[in-house]
């Protein structure tokens, strides 16, 4: 790698904002795959005017393309930058709720925290290497994703394979807590629940009925008291849709839960338990599916050799970096982790507000930041 830095351009925190304000202006919910496509279109353009090599896999299952950009240089193993370009806001927030602005430090728009800055930095310090006529020591894949905010289900085969041919994985989803990156996250358990009972008139023939929604009840209390905060295990019972009328004893009723576990072992303890689960009144069948979306990110020594690496190098730019012990939030860096490769999550941005009508980044932390970046790249090996 060349070490002629004379001159080499300034990392400019105004032209950063700028490149963030067209992504962030580009909507993109995960749903609308013309929506996402449209942003895979802008981050094609930009990654290979930085001279990447271009890979786009159509999308599948009603989402957009995975866009895959290839550094010129390097062979072997490397570096694997994981960015999803979807969103939870559907189109029109920018113009109805969140307009993109800026308010002192705080800049505002949808996804701007979660995560369109950070993977924006990301290609900002990548095209920084390119402008300085440097390269890394190791080459440097980007996959961008659609529907990471949905679970992933189209892109997770081509992340775990594109991670098995690198070293290092460097997540771009936004810091913590004012500015703490991510080294651990609890797995991800999604759970559909369905109870079948019998119908019959609620006032003429009551005693005939066999109510999906009164075992629900009992089934919702039952998943909600797996809770334990000790051990860092949550459950929580997010949807719940039952019934054809009033006067009718309900045959059907379904939900859908939502369980974070902190490592595998609770994992599989978990799973084991609610798929044995019976129903509370044996005229009422009970149906559970329950799989674990995305696996425990557990902080093992090559992720812990990974973070002093990068917080050495935030020391020597000039600010603290420390991490989260434990997010609940999963990522597309749980898979990779769950591999065993080096990991390092929330490197995107600062701020906070991810999915809400108040979404924010603050304007400081994008020079530092992506200076992290530029080390990074320009040190691992």
């Amino acid at each position: 790698m060349s070490q002629n830095v004379t001159n080499r351009p300034r990392i400019d925190a105004e032209e950063i904002l700028e490149g963030i304000r067209r992504w962030v202006e580009i909507e993109s919910p995960s749903h609308d795959a013309a929506a996402v496509n449209r942003m895979v279109d802008k981050a094609r353009d930009e990654m290979a005017a930085a001279g990447a090599r271009i890979e786009r896999v159509p999308g599948r299952e009603g989402y957009g393309d995975v866009l895959i950009a290839r550094s010129p240089w390097g062979e072997g193993p490397g570096i694997l930058v994981l960015a999803h370009l979807d969103t939870v806001h559907p189109v029109g927030t920018l113009r109805d709720l969140l307009k993109f602005e800026r308010k002192d430090d705080a800049v505002f728009g949808p996804g701007i925290y979660d995560m369109k800055g950070g993977a924006y930095l990301a290609y900002y310090a990548y095209r920084h290497l390119v402008r300085s006529g440097q390269t890394s020591p190791l080459p440097i894949t980007f996959v961008f994703v659609p529907e990471e905010e949905v679970g992933s289900p189209t892109s997770r085969a081509l992340i775990e394979a594109e991670a098995r041919n690198n070293k290092y994985v460097l997540v771009t989803e936004p810091a913590r807590d004012g500015g703490r990156i991510v080294t651990a996250r609890k797995g991800v358990m999604q759970i559909w629940v369905k109870c079948i009972g019998r119908p019959a008139h609620a006032g003429a023939r009551h005693e005939d009925g066999r109510s999906a929604i009164r075992e629900m009840a009992r089934q919702i209390l039952r998943f909600e008291e797996l809770t334990d905060y000790r051990r860092g295990i949550t459950c929580s019972v997010g949807t719940v849709k039952g019934g054809t009328g009033m006067n009718v004893v309900p045959a059907e009723c379904s939900a859908e839960v939502d369980m974070r576990v902190p490592d595998p072992q609770a994992a599989e303890e978990m799973l084991a338990k609610i798929r044995a689960f019976q129903s509370f009144d044996a005229d009422v069948k009970l149906e559970i599916k329950a799989n674990l979306n995305r696996p425990p990110y557990v902080k093992n020594p090559g992720i812990a050799k990974l973070f002093e690496h990068a917080k050495g190098l935030a020391a020597e730019i000039g600010f603290e970096l420390k991490d989260v012990p434990l997010t609940g939030g999963g990522s597309d860096g749980n898979f990779t982790a769950a591999l065993g490769i080096p990991t390092l999550d929330g490197l995107g941005v600062d701020g906070k507000g991810a999915h809400t009508d108040y979404e924010q980044m603050s304007y400081a932390s994008l020079e530092p930041r992506t200076k992290l970046w530029v080390r990074l790249f320009e040190t691992l090996r």
